[in-house]
C-alpha cells in the first residue's frame, strides 16, 4: 500500500459542502435563489452555461456530490456550487487567476463521456451526436471533475457540453488564445524582486542585477552574462531584425572564429550556452542543412567544429543527443503511460492501481528517461569540469534536448542557476530566447496535422525536482516553486510559454496590437508571480534549508580545484631572463598543434570513451566534501531517482499523510532555524564584534508559513487543506474479493496506518 504521497483539492472560496446522492438531488430549483455567475477576469467572456449540474466527489463510487452550475468561458470552465458559503479563514496560498474548480482551458488534456455506462473518449463525431449522461475531463495538472448532465435541461446540457469540448478540444488560432483578451496587467518588467521580497537582497549594482530575472532580450544582458562568466566569445546582433533566419533568437552568442554568418542559413550555427573558469564552453547546434552537396556538409561541419575547438586549447567534444536520448515522441508515449497511475476517479481505481504501483511505474519508462538526461547532462559536466574541454551537444532542430542538457549542465556547475532568479534567468536564456517551440510541444492549439507535442520543458523541471529533493540546501527555491511553475505552463495568459520562437513571437505581437483598444498588446511574463499570488503565497516559492553564500560577494563561482597556472609548465629559465616578443603567443600555436589531432580524434573517434571515464569522476566527486555552491551532481543509482510525489499525488486523497509529509518536516525546520536566529541575535547584543561572524538571515522571519491552527494540515498543503473527512484508507469489498485479500490484512490496517502517519 501506498505510504507516501502530497496532494488535495485546493478551495480559494470556503463554503460549507453538503454531499448527496443523485436521488436526494431536487429538480425544482427554488425561484427564490439568485443566480449566481463567476468572477470575470479582465477580457473574459462567457460563453454558456447549465444548471443543476452535479460535480461528482472522489471519494468512492457511491455517485455523491456537490449540487451547482457549470460554465465554460475563454479563459476556463468553472464550477459554481449552489451552496451557501460559510465564513472561514482565507487560505494562505491562494492563486488569484483560478481555483479548486476552475479549469484552464488550456490545462484541459482529455474529455470522456459516459454513454449507457460505457465511457468513451470524446472526439470530433461524438460532439455533435446526443450529449453524455456524465462528462469526465483528466486535466494537465492531473486533477480530475466528474459532471453528471442529467439533471439540466436538455437544451442546456448539450450546449455546456459541446461548448467545452469545442473550446477545449478543437482546432483554433493563436488569436482565439485567452492572453489576446487579457488587458489591464502589469508589464513583463514588473518581478517578483520588486514585489514583496526585496527584503532579502543586499542593496549594489551587482546583487541589483542578481536579484532580477534577466530576460536575454536586449544586448546589454548577453553583456552581463558573458562578462559574469568570463566568456571569449562574439555577440551577435546582426539577427536584430531575423534577417539571418526566423529560426535563430533575437540576439546570441558565437565562437569567435566564425566567419560568414548567412552561410549557415540559421542551422548549424554553434551558439554559445555557457563558459567555465577555465576558459572552456558549452554550445549548442541543430544539425546541418541535408540538401547541401556530400563536401560542402563536411566541409561545413569542419568549420563548425574548429570554431568551437578554438575556443580553448583546440579541443572538442560533439554530441549527437538525437543518437544517445530518447526522441520527443518516446517522451510523449512515456509520459502518457507515466501520467495515467496518477489520473484517479474514485478510490476503486487507486487501490486496483497500487497492486501493481512499482511495476507500473517502471515499465512507462519515464523514470528512466528522467534517469538518462541526468547522466548525459553528468557526461557534459565531466568534460568541462575534469578534461577543460569545449562541448557542442547537437540536434534536429537544437531547442529541445539540447535545452534540457544545456540547462542541467549550467546547473550543476553554476550556483547563480540555483537561486530563484538565477533559475529564472536560465529558462528566460536556455528556453524562452532559445527559441524552444512552447506552442507546438504544449499542443495549445490542438492541430492534428503536427505530431508534435511532447512535455520536454516538463521533462527539464522532473530533472531539477529530482536535484533540489537530493540537494536541498543548495537550492534557494522550493519544489512548491516548481510545481506551480508546471502548473503555469497551462495558464493561457503568459507570453511566456506561448510561443515557438522569438521571431514568432515579435511577429504575432506587433500584428495582435492594432486590435488592442487600450494600446500596444502586453501580456505578462510568468516570472511576474503577483499575477497569480500574493506576497505571502509567494514565499512559498523559497527553501528555508538553503544555505545562502553570505561572506563572498562578488565570486559568483569558486573552482573546486585551483586554476591552471600558465608558469608551472616553463622552465625556471625562462622567468630569470626577459622573454622574447611573441614567446607566449608561438608556445600556444605549437601547443594548439600538438593537441590538434589527438583531442579531436579522441572525442569523435571514441564514442563510448566517456562512459568508461565518468564513472571515476562522479566516484572522486562523491570522495570530496559536499560543497552547496560548487559542483553538484546527481544520484542516479537504485531508487534515487524518485517521484515527484507533490506534483503527482496531491489531488489523491487516499495518500493524504495527515499531520504529516514533508511541509511538516518543513514547517519544523524552520521553526528550529528561526529559533538559532533569535539565539544569534542574543549573542551578538551580548558582544558586538561577533556582528561580523554570524550568519544574519532577517527574511527568514517573514517567510515562516502562516499556518491554519484550527485543523490539522496533511502532506498536500499547501495545494489542499485536510478536510474533515475520514483519511482511513478503506477498501471496497469487491475489490478485496477480487484480491483474495485476507482477515488478517484487515486486521492489521489500524498499526500500518498509524505507522504511516509518522513518514
Amino acid at each position: 500500500m501506498l505510504s507516501l504521497g502530497s496532494g488535495g483539492v485546493k478551495s480559494t472560496k470556503p463554503s460549507f459542502v453538503s454531499y448527496v446522492t443523485p436521488e436526494e438531488i431536487k429538480s425544482e430549483k427554488d425561484p427564490s435563489k439568485q443566480e449566481k455567475h463567476p468572477d470575470l477576469l479582465p477580457g473574459e467572456v462567457e460563453f454558456c452555461s447549465a444548471n443543476p449540474i452535479l460535480k461528482y466527489t472522489q471519494d468512492d463510487l457511491s455517485q455523491r456530490g456537490v449540487f451547482g452550475t457549470l460554465f465554460c468561458t475563454n479563459f476556463r470552465v468553472t464550477f459554481i456550487s449552489d451552496e451557501r458559503p460559510q465564513e472561514k479563514k482565507a487560505k494562505t496560498f491562494k492563486n488569484k487567476l483560478y481555483g479548486e474548480n476552475d479549469i484552464p482551458l488550456m490545462c484541459v488534456d482529455h474529455i470522456y463521456g459516459v454513454y449507457e455506462e460505457k465511457r468513451k473518449p470524446i472526439t470530433g463525431a461524438l460532439v455533435k451526436n446526443k450529449y453524455p449522461s456524465k462528462m469526465i475531463i483528466h486535466c494537465k495538472d492531473l486533477r480530475v471533475f466528474q459532471f453528471c448532465l442529467t439533471y439540466s435541461k436538455e437544451e442546456d446540457a448539450r450546449k455546456i457540453f459541446q461548448g467545452i469540448a469545442h473550446h477545449c478540444l478543437e482546432e483554433k488560432s493563436l488569436k482565439c488564445v485567452f492572453a489576446f483578451s487579457y488587458m489591464g496587467t502589469p508589464s513583463p518588467g514588473t518581478d517578483l524582486s520588486s514585489i514583496s521580497l526585496v527584503d532579502m537582497y543586499f542593496v549594489s549594482a551587482e546583487k541589483q542585477r542578481k536579484q532580477e530575472t534577466i530576460m536575454f532580450d536586449s544586448p546589454e544582458d548577453w553583456t552581463w552574462e558573458m562578462k559574469r562568466t568570463k566568456a571569449n566569445c562574439r555577440l551577435v546582433i546582426e539577427n536584430e531584425n531575423f534577417e539571418l533566419s526566423q529560426r535563430l533568437p533575437k540576439y546570441f552568442v558565437i565562437p569567435l572564429a566564425i566567419g560568414d554568418l548567412f552561410s549557415y542559413q540559421g542551422k548549424g550555427l554553434p551558439i554559445w550556452c555557457w563558459s567555465h573558469y577555465s576558459g572552456c564552453a558549452l554550445f549548442k547546434a541543430s544539425f546541418l542543412p541535408v540538401t547541401q552537396e556530400d563536401g560542402d556538409f563536411q566541409k561545413h561541419l569542419d568549420t563548425m567544429i574548429n570554431a568551437v575547438a578554438h575556443n580553448h586549447l583546440y579541443s572538442v567534444k560533439t554530441e549527437d543527443l538525437s543518437e544517445s536520448l530518447p526522441n520527443i515522441q518516446d517522451i510523449q508515449q512515456s509520459y502518457n503511460k507515466f501520467k495515467q497511475f496518477f489520473l484517479i476517479e474514485n478510490s476503486t481505481d487507486f487501490w486496483l492501481s497500487d497492486v501493481k504501483w512499482f511495476s507500473s511505474l517502471e515499465s512507462s519508462g519515464w523514470l528512466d528517461i528522467i534517469r538518462q538526461c541526468l547522466q548525459k547532462a553528468v557526461e557534459v559536466v565531466e568534460c568541462l569540469e575534469k578534461d577543460n574541454t569545449n562541448v557542442l551537444i547537437t540536434e534536429e532542430e537544437g531547442t529541445d534536448l539540447c535545452c534540457v542538457i544545456s540547462s542541467l549542465a549550467q546547473i550543476m556547475l553554476d550556483p547563480y542557476y540555483r537561486t530563484l532568479m538565477g533559475f529564472q534567468s536560465l529558462v528566460q536564456k536556455e528556453w524562452v530566447a532559445g527559441c524552444h517551440a512552447f506552442l507546438d510541444r504544449c499542443n495549445r492549439l490542438h492541430l492534428k496535422d503536427k505530431e508534435c507535442h511532447s512535455p520536454v520543458f516538463l521533462l527539464f523541471l522532473e530533472c531539477v525536482w529530482q536535484l533540489v529533493q537530493q540537494h536541498s540546501p543548495a537550492f534557494q527555491f522550493s519544489e512548491t516553486y516548481l510545481t506551480v511553475l508546471s502548473d503555469s505552463v497551462h495558464v493561457p495568459i503568459f507570453s511566456t510559454f506561448l510561443f515557438n520562437s522569438a521571431y514568432h513571437r515579435e511577429n504575432v505581437m506587433k500584428a495582435e496590437s492594432p486590435l488592442a483598444q487600450s494600446g500596444p498588446l502586453s501580456c505578462p511574463t510568468v516570472w511576474d508571480w503577483s499575477v497569480q499570488f500574493d506576497g505571502k503565497a509567494q514565499n512559498f516559492f523559497f527553501n528555508p534549508l538553503y544555505l545562502e553564500k553570505v561572506k563572498h560577494d562578488r565570486a559568483v563561482r569558486k573552482p573546486h580545484k585551483p586554476k591552471h597556472q600558465r608558469h608551472l609548465s616553463l622552465p625556471s629559465a625562462a622567468f630569470k631572463t626577459p622573454l622574447k616578443k611573441g614567446f607566449f603567443k608561438e608556445e600556444a600555436d605549437s601547443l594548439k598543434k600538438m593537441l590538434r589531432v589527438k583531442r579531436l580524434s579522441r572525442w569523435r573517434g571514441s564514442p563510448d570513451a566517456p562512459a568508461a571515464t565518468t564513472r571515476e569522476f562522479y566516484e572522486s566527486w562523491q570522495n570530496r566534501p559536499l560543497d552547496y555552491h560548487g559542483l553538484l551532481l546527481p544520484y542516479l543509482d537504485g531508487p534515487a531517482v524518485r517521484v515527484w510525489m507533490q506534483r503527482y499525488l496531491r489531488w489523491i486523497p487516499e495518500v493524504y499523510i495527515l499531520g504529516g509529509g514533508s511541509m511538516a518536516v518543513m514547517t519544523k525546520l524552520m521553526e528550529l532555524q528561526n529559533q538559532v536566529q533569535d539565539l544569534k541575535r542574543v549573542l551578538e547584543q551580548r558582544d558586538p564584534s561577533q556582528d561580523a561572524k554570524l550568519d544574519h538571515r532577517p527574511y527568514l522571519q517573514q517567510r515562516l508559513l502562516s499556518f491554519d491552527s484550527s485543523g490539522r494540515l496533511s502532506s498536500s498543503f499547501p495545494f489542499a487543506y485536510t478536510r474533515s473527512r475520514n483519511f482511513k484508507p478503506s477498501f471496497p469489498t469487491a475489490l478485496m474479493q477480487s484480491l483474495m485479500l485476507t482477515d488478517s490484512l484487515a486486521s492489521q490496517e489500524d498499526e500500518v496506518s498509524s505507522v504511516v502517519s509518522f513518514v
